[in-house]
Parts: C-alpha cells; sequence; structure tokens
C-alpha cells in the first residue's frame, strides 16, 4: 500500500509518501481501504514533536493521522462477518494509522456510513464533529444567545455558525481575510469580520449597540490570544468564556478579579469536563453518533478541504499557516 511516513520529527517536508506491507487486521479487528483521512491540528504539532499535549508522541517511524472513511476489505479473526465490504467510518484513538490507503482498527469503533453523506464528510463529524457536539452541549446554546465565533471558517468554528443558525441565535463570526469571512456569512453569521482587521471590535460594538444588546453573552474561545481577548471584551455581565483550543499558541486566561467584577464565567471544556457532561459507557461513541446523525440530517454540513494523500505534507503546512477552510481531509 502506499502510505505516508513520518521517520523523524520536525517540518512538515519529513511527512513522506512511501510503499508498506499491507496491514493484517487481527482478532476482533477490521482492515479499512480507506478514502479519506482526517488531519487535524494535533498531527501538525505531533510531526514537530511537541510533547505535553493531549496525546504523547509516537514512537518513530510512524503512519499519522486517527480519523479514516472507506469500506472494510479484510476482516480479522473473530471479527462480525457483516462488516465485511461495508461503507465505514472510525476514529482510531491514540493508535495511528490513517494517512494511508489500508487502515486496520477494533470492530467497536466502527459507524456504518450514514446514507447520503460522502467518506470526507464523514471524516469531518467522526473527530471534528464530534468536539463541537460536545461543545455545544456545554454551552447549551439558545435563541436568546448572542455568539462570537472566532475562526467561523475553521472545521469546529463552521459548524458552531450552522448551529447558531439553526437554534436561532444571533452569531458574530470572527475569520481571517475576505474568503473566510464571505464563508462564514455563506455559513449563517448574522455579522462576519475579519480578524486581522484591527477595526474589527467597532464593527462589532456598533452591530451591538444597534440591537440595543449590552454585550455578547457567549464567546466561543478555539483561538486564545489577541482575537479571543478582543471577542471576551465584548462580553455583557454574566457572559460565557468555553475554551476548546488555542490555535495562537497561547490559551487566553481571565484573571479572578476580571471575573468577579464582570459577572464572567470562563470554563476550558475539553477532555474531562465534556466527557462527564456526556456520562455514560462510552462519551467519545455518543458523541461521533450524535456528530454522524446530524450531517446526515443536514442540519449541519462540513465544509472540507480536501488534498491527495501525496500531498499530505502541503496540508500540514496550509493548516498550521491558515491556509485552509474547514476540515483538512486526504484522499488516496
Amino acid at each position: 500500500m502506499r502510505a505516508i511516513r513520518l521517520h523523524a520529527f520536525g517540518p512538515a517536508e519529513n511527512l513522506v509518501h512511501e510503499t508498506l506491507d499491507d496491514p493484517t487486521p487481527g482478532p476482533g479487528e477490521v482492515r479499512i481501504a480507506v478514502a479519506a483521512a482526517g488531519v487535524h491540528l494535533l498531527d501538525t504539532a505531533l510531526r514537530a514533536g511537541q510533547e505535553g499535549g493531549p496525546a504523547p508522541l509516537p514512537e518513530l517511524p510512524t503512519v499519522p493521522g486517527r480519523e479514516v472513511a472507506g469500506t472494510v476489505d479484510a476482516l480479522g479473526p473473530g471479527t462480525d462477518p457483516s462488516w465485511l465490504g461495508r461503507p465505514v467510518v472510525a476514529h482510531l484513538g491514540m493508535v495511528p494509522g490513517g494517512y494511508a490507503e489500508l487502515a486496520v482498527t477494533s470492530a467497536d469503533r466502527l459507524h456504518p456510513l450514514p446514507d447520503g453523506l460522502d467518506p470526507a464528510q464523514a471524516v469531518a463529524m467522526i473527530g471534528t464533529g464530534r468536539t463541537t457536539m460536545g461543545v455545544l452541549l456545554c454551552a447549551a446554546l439558545t435563541a436568546d444567545d448572542l455568539a462570537i465565533i472566532p475562526a467561523a471558517a475553521g472545521g469546529i468554528g463552521s459548524l458552531l455558525v450552522q448551529y447558531g443558525r439553526h437554534v436561532g441565535a444571533t452569531v458574530i463570526g470572527l475569520a481571517g481575510g475576505p474568503a473566510k469571512v464571505a464563508r462564514a456569512r455563506e455559513l449563517g453569521a448574522d455579522l462576519a469580520l475579519d480578524y486581522t482587521d484591527a477595526n474589527w471590535p467597532a464593527l462589532a460594538r456598533r452591530y451591538l449597540d444597534e440591537r440595543g444588546a449590552p454585550g455578547a453573552t457567549i464567546v466561543f474561545d478555539s483561538v486564545g490570544g489577541a482575537p479571543a481577548r478582543a471577542a471576551v471584551d465584548l462580553l455583557a455581565r454574566g457572559g460565557r468564556h468555553l475554551v476548546f483550543g488555542w490555535s495562537s499558541g497561547a490559551p487566553l486566561t481571565l484573571p479572578d478579579a476580571e471575573l468577579a467584577e464582570r459577572g464572567l464565567t470562563s470554563e476550558t471544556v475539553l477532555g474531562p469536563p465534556m466527557l462527564a457532561r456526556v456520562g455514560g459507557i462510552n462519551p467519545l461513541r455518543t458523541l461521533e453518533t450524535a456528530a454522524l446523525a446530524e450531517a446526515a440530517a443536514g442540519r449541519l454540513v462540513p465544509t472540507v478541504h480536501r488534498f491527495p494523500l501525496a500531498e499530505a505534507a502541503a496540508a500540514h503546512r496550509a493548516l498550521e499557516t491558515r491556509g485552509t477552510m474547514g476540515k483538512v481531509v486526504l484522499e488516496p
């Protein structure tokens, strides 16, 4: 099979497209002929050798990638034979191997590919979508909310904008550059602004004043840094700051004195806080199922930025330089 392999931590150019032996599924496992493989910002951090994140550095050499969709083409011993030949999508968990023509995983991780959902869209929902569903569970967004969503044209941000429109909330979407701003507007943002324009906070404040709103009620913060700080400054008293990433390099931490003075709450919702809210034996699978159902129903349509498998290095560079819109997907 053809696959992307990393032999040494470092820049995107260290991702090599090469030929490897076909993997063989073990007991209770399946092999998937991959039609789409997800690329996550975490993949770029692991490739660069950054320690201290939510996943340990892999042993080298490694085939990166943890999100795949395709067709089951081989079964391991004891695996339910009904999976053979079925279109599926799966999150591989902490075991990489997705950037390849063939990937092996436990049958317990499989979801049937919903009718009408192409593999790239399914890949977007199995990882990015499940995180979005968890964030939304923590947010409990309603029609009474006025939400600010930085990175509104990104994988999670684009889904949050759509959900906000679905429930009737007012959405201010922030994105970098004219094309991304236009995309946020297409997705349903009531106001779409370019956060690289220093004047965007004043434009947002004017919009709030015209609506007679004292401020936003919630900031969905996956960016951190200066954009998040400016967004939080637009929160009304009693507003909420939900943190689920910091693509700028550092999370925004609000001083206790500011939280008390303005009546704000600030919560990092990734990991245990999110899973505790979901509950159950397998909360991640619960979120995956919910995300796929939303996409199958057409309520959340993932934006997908596609690259050929052989161009994984280009995909990583584009993701790291904010040159993508939506979920980045590799297609063998």
